[in-house]
C-alpha cells in the first residue's frame, strides 16, 4: 500500500515502494512528457524541458493522438489545402516544435484525435478516448521501457475548465503505466520493466494569472484574462515544484508559434506582454507532484531532486 506523506501540500501524492529491478546507478538523466495532442507540448512546461535538454538530460515527448480533429485557430492559415492535409501540417509543427524545445525523441503513441464530445470524430473507434485501456497503457509501458525515465510528467486526475477527452485519457494511461512499466509481471512482451522514480502533473497557477493579468493592465491598459478568468478557483496549494525556466521563455514562445495553424502570432491570450517582461512576471513552469518512490522536500525546484546522485558521472 503507498504510505501518504503527512504534509497538508503533498497530501494528494504518495511515496510508493517498487521493486528494485534496476540498476542504481544510471548514465545519464532521462525526462518523459505525456501530451494529448500537438501544440501541448508548446504550451505545458516547455520552458522546463529546454532547461533540462540544454543541461544535458534526454527529454522524450509522447504525443497520444494525430491531432486531426482540431480547428485551424489561426485564420490567416485557414486555407483549404491546410484542412486537407491538417494530420501532416501539424505533425510538421510538432516536429519543429519538438525540435526547438530540444526534445531528443518525438513518440506518436498512435491514435486518432478523439475531438470533443459533440464531435463526429468522438465515436470513431480508432481514437484516443475509445481505445481499450490496456492496449493504450501497454503502448505507454512499452516507451517507458525503452527510453527508462526517472520522471514523467502527464496530466492530473482533476483537470477542469477543458474537458478533453484526450486529456482526460492521458491522465487515464499514464498512472497505471507508471505502475506497470516496473512490474515483469505486467506486460511481458512490452520490453525489460523499468520502474521509474518520480511522476507530475502540469500545473497551471492561479498567481500566474493574476501576475500576468496585473502587468497587462500596467503595460497595456487593458488585460485578455477577464472577469471571468479571475474568477477560476485557485489550486496553488497543490503545487509541489517549480522549476525557474525564465531563461527559456524564447524557446517557449518559439515553440508556441511552430504550431503556426494554431496559435495566432498577435494572439493575447499567448502573448499578451513583450517577452523580456512575460519572463520577468512569472518565470516558473508549476507542477504537482502525483506519485514518488524517494522522499522529497515539500516544495521542490527541480524535478529530478533526489535523483541526481543515482547518476553515474
Amino acid at each position: 500500500m503507498p504510505s501518504v506523506r503527512p504534509s497538508p501540500l503533498l497530501e494528494r501524492s504518495s511515496v510508493v515502494n517498487v521493486p528494485d529491478i534496476v540498476p542504481r546507478m544510471e548514465p545519464e538523466l532521462r525526462l518523459m512528457t505525456v501530451h494529448a495532442h500537438p501544440d501541448d507540448e508548446a504550451s505545458k512546461g516547455a520552458g522546463t524541458v529546454a532547461k533540462y535538454s540544454a543541461e544535458g538530460v534526454r527529454c522524450v515527448l509522447v504525443c497520444c493522438t494525430d491531432g486531426g480533429a482540431g480547428d485551424i485557430l489561426n485564420k490567416a492559415l485557414d486555407t483549404p489545402e491546410n484542412n486537407d492535409n491538417l494530420v501532416a501540417v501539424r505533425r510538421a509543427e510538432l516536429d519543429k516544435s519538438a525540435e526547438v524545445i530540444g526534445y531528443h525523441r518525438v513518440a506518436m503513441l498512435g491514435y486518432l484525435d478523439s475531438g470533443m464530445p459533440d464531435m463526429p470524430e468522438n465515436a470513431h473507434p480508432d481514437n484516443f478516448a475509445n481505445a481499450p485501456l490496456d492496449e493504450a497503457v501497454e503502448r505507454l509501458v512499452r516507451l517507458i521501457r525503452e527510453e527508462r525515465p526517472q520522471v514523467i510528467v502527464t496530466y492530473s486526475d482533476h483537470q477542469t475548465g477543458y474537458l478533453h477527452p484526450d486529456h482526460l485519457r492521458v491522465n487515464d494511461i499514464s498512472i497505471p503505466a507508471f505502475h506497470a512499466a516496473g512490474d515483469p509481471e505486467a506486460f511481458p512482451d512490452a520490453g525489460e520493466p523499468w520502474a521509474p522514480s518520480k511522476m507530475y502533473y502540469t500545473a497551471w497557477s492561479k498567481e500566474r494569472l493574476v501576475l500576468t493579468h496585473e502587468k497587462c493592465m500596467e503595460v497595456n491598459g487593458e488585460s485578455p484574462f477577464n472577469e471571468e478568468w479571475l474568477a477560476r478557483d485557485s489550486e496553488d496549494h497543490l503545487i509541489t515544484a517549480k522549476v525557474d525556466a525564465g531563461d527559456y521563455w524564447d524557446q517557449r514562445c518559439d515553440a508556441l508559434l511552430a504550431h503556426a495553424t494554431q496559435v495566432d502570432p498577435n494572439e493575447p491570450f499567448w502573448f499578451p506582454l513583450p517577452r523580456p517582461i512575460a519572463a520577468a512576471v512569472y518565470p516558473y513552469d508549476d507542477y504537482e507532484l502525483a506519485i514518488s518512490t524517494i522522499e522529497v522536500d515539500e516544495m521542490e525546484d527541480d524535478l529530478f531532486a533526489g535523483l541526481r546522485g543515482e547518476v553515474a558521472p
